[in-house]
This record gives C-alpha cells, sequence and structure tokens, in this order.
C-alpha cells in the first residue's frame, strides 16, 4: 500500500543509474522530448568509477569511449584513466543538463496493475514511471569466494573497489586471483613493492596491442568482429574467449617484472594458499579480481528475475512490459557491456520505451 505521506514524482521513463549507460539513455531521450528522470545513488555522475583502483585505465583507446554527442579530449589512440573518464561523465550530464536526482538510490522498483512501475528511494519520496531502464550495468558487487572466510585475520583482503594503490598493502607476499585485465593490472603494479603471485584457471588470450600500428580494437570494430550478435557462432566464440589487448600485461612482461604465474587457486588454509597442482605458498594479501555479480535484490518483480534471481532480458527487453537494460555485458554483442556500444545499445531501448509511452 502507499504511504500517503509519500510524495510522487510522475515522469514517463525511469532511468536507473548514472554511468555510461544511463547518460546515453539519457541523451536519447532528451533528444526525443520525452519527460525522464535519472536516480543515480551517489553524488556525482560517473562515481562508480572512483570506487576501483587508483592506476585504472580503460583497455579501450580514447576514440572508442566516447558518448554520443561529446568528444573525449586527449590523445586519440592514448587509454583514459580512471579519473579522467570519471570526469568526462561527469561533464557529459552537465553538458546537456540531464535531470540526475543524486544521492537517490532505488531500495525497491515495483510493478502495479495498470503497468505503472513505482521506485522507492531513501527518504519519503517516490517515482512512478511508465518505463524504467535499468543502467546500473555489470559491474555491480565484486565476487568473492566462500573460501576466503578460512583466512587469518591477518591476511589483508581486497577488491578492485578496495584496493587504491601502492599504499593499499604493507605486507607481502600477494596473491592476486583472477587474470584478468584488473588482475594483471593490479600484480604489475604490486610487484614493484613486493612477491606477486598471480594465480589464474585457464590461460588468457591476450591480443596485439596495434597491428600495423592501428589499435586491435580498431581493427575488431571495422572486421565486425565486436558487433557479432551474442547468439551467433562468432558471438559465442568471442565471448569464451573473452580477449583483451597486451599492453605490457602479457605473461612474459609480467615474469619480467618478477611475477610468479600460479594455477588455479583450490584451498586455503590460516596464511597459506593452495593451488590446483599441490603447490602451496605462504601469503600477506590476496586481492580477488574474479569479477563482479549483480546485485537485483530491489527489483521486486518476479516475472522479471529467473529462479536464481538473475534478471532476465532479450537484447535489453524484459519479458515485463515497460522495462529495460542498457549496458548488460554481451546485451547484444561484445561492445555492449563497453562504452563503445552503449549508445547504440540506448538508442535501440529508448525507440523500444517511447513506443510504449506513445512517443515513437
Amino acid at each position: 500500500m502507499l504511504d500517503q505521506r509519500a510524495s510522487v514524482l510522475d515522469t514517463d521513463v525511469l532511468v536507473i543509474g548514472a554511468g555510461q549507460a544511463g547518460l546515453a539513455a539519457g541523451y536519447h531521450l532528451t533528444r526525443n522530448g520525452v519527460k525522464f528522470v535519472i536516480a543515480e545513488r551517489e553524488g556525482r555522475a560517473g562515481a562508480s568509477w572512483l570506487r576501483r583502483y587508483k592506476s585504472l585505465t580503460l583497455f579501450t583507446p580514447r576514440r572508442l569511449d566516447e558518448l554520443p554527442g561529446l568528444s573525449l579530449k586527449g590523445e586519440a589512440g592514448g587509454y583514459p584513466t580512471r579519473d579522467e573518464f570519471a570526469a568526462y561523465l561527469d561533464a557529459y550530464a552537465k553538458a546537456y543538463h540531464l535531470p540526475i536526482r543524486y544521492g537517490f538510490p532505488i531500495t525497491r522498483q515495483e510493478r502495479f496493475d495498470g503497468g505503472r512501475f513505482l521506485a522507492t528511494g531513501p527518504g519519503p519520496e517516490l517515482i512512478s514511471a511508465r518505463a524504467v531502464v535499468v543502467a546500473t550495468g555489470g559491474f555491480q558487487v565484486p565476487v568473492v569466494p566462500a573460501l576466503s572466510s578460512r583466512l587469518e585475520r591477518s591476511v589483508v583482503q581486497l577488491t578492485p573497489e578496495t584496493y587504491r594503490n601502492l599504499g593499499s598493502i604493507a605486507q607481502g607476499p600477494v596473491l592476486v586471483i583472477g587474470d584478468g585485465a584488473s588482475g594483471r593490472d593490479i600484480a604489475a603494479e604490486r610487484s614493484l613493492l613486493h612477491t606477486v603471485l598471480l594465480s589464474g584457471g585457464r590461460r588468457r588470450r591476450l591480443l596485439p596491442e596495434r597491428i600495423l600500428g592501428v589499435s586491435i580494437w580498431t581493427w575488431l570494430a571495422v572486421t565486425g568482429l565486436l558487433r557479432a550478435p551474442a547468439e551467433s557462432l562468432l558471438g559465442r566464440k568471442m565471448r569464451e574467449a573473452d580477449p583483451f589487448s597486451n599492453r605490457s600485461r602479457s605473461d612474459r612482461h609480467l615474469l619480467d617484472r618478477g611475477v610468479v604465474r600460479k594455477v588455479r587457486l583450490t584451498r586455503v588454509h590460516g596464511n597459506r594458499a593452495i593451488f590446483a597442482d599441490g603447490s602451496s605458498a605462504d601469503v600477506g594479501a590476496v586481492i580477488w579480481c574474479m569479477g563482479y555479480r549483480d546485485e537485483f535484490g530491489w527489483l521486486a518483480i518476479e516475472e522479471a528475475k529467473d529462479t536464481s534471481g538473475n534478471v532476465k532480458h532479450d537484447k535489453g527487453h524484459s519479458p515485463v512490459a515497460g522495462l529495460f537494460y542498457v549496458g548488460r555485458p554481451w546485451q547484444r554483442n561484445r561492445v555492449s557491456g563497453l562504452v563503445l556500444g552503449v549508445g547504440e545499445d540506448a538508442r535501440l531501448i529508448v525507440e523500444a520505451a517511447l513506443r510504449l509511452c506513445g512517443r515513437s
């Protein structure tokens, strides 16, 4: 039952999240003159980037990291830093005067008879909308396995969101779990001060950073590989391999820095890590770089989720009429989860939301 003391903001479209996906959706909504609001839990646009480690850079070049309508200043072939890209997103929101409610985390999202959605925020204000675009992305909660609880309390445990810089850890050796982009970045940085062990399952395939002087991402874009449909054979192969470019992060580069490669971690006991090949090592810190999981406990619409609590969608379209997503990994193709792809995905989703609102 609706709290009679609550004030209700009525709008056509509610966008949840003011990262790159939510801002791209806001851009297209603004151009179509529809009434909308963006709800952002933090105090500025792009704030989620600032939760990551200080030395992070995007692994796609600057020319491929622009949202529609606003260029990203700097060397086109260079890689934007964490702080630079967060500032770009904040500037983007201001440039287009996007209607963002900052400090407004959605704690509950419901759908009522008649098809309208009702979102509950932190205070007495509610938001009622005909359509909802969830743009919270695919990097919500870092994955930390249950076995982490078996480590001694003296062992420092961090994730890419709680690791900050070289001063984050005073003792070693340091064990980094996960050899994706973040794991390799952090392993390389920590090797400046400590013995570092990098543990992973199957070895990653890293692509050359440049071919004939041109970024590998440009080649992947012009050949159509990045936009191969997720359900196609090529798309499935791309998803399985999940390649990224070698920016001085290959096994050879890491070995030259003194990083020790280890196979998959299977057990821990006290401060000892035990690996799948039977080897073990004492560690002073563990950094879990195992990816992220979704957190949709606030989405109180049963038909929107499967039995495991994961959201259901087809190319960003929920089976619940009026509920959409932007920025999901592999929403349509490889670039859906990258800055390069959110502009196009947002345009398509906004077009669908406008049709539902009778504004197409």
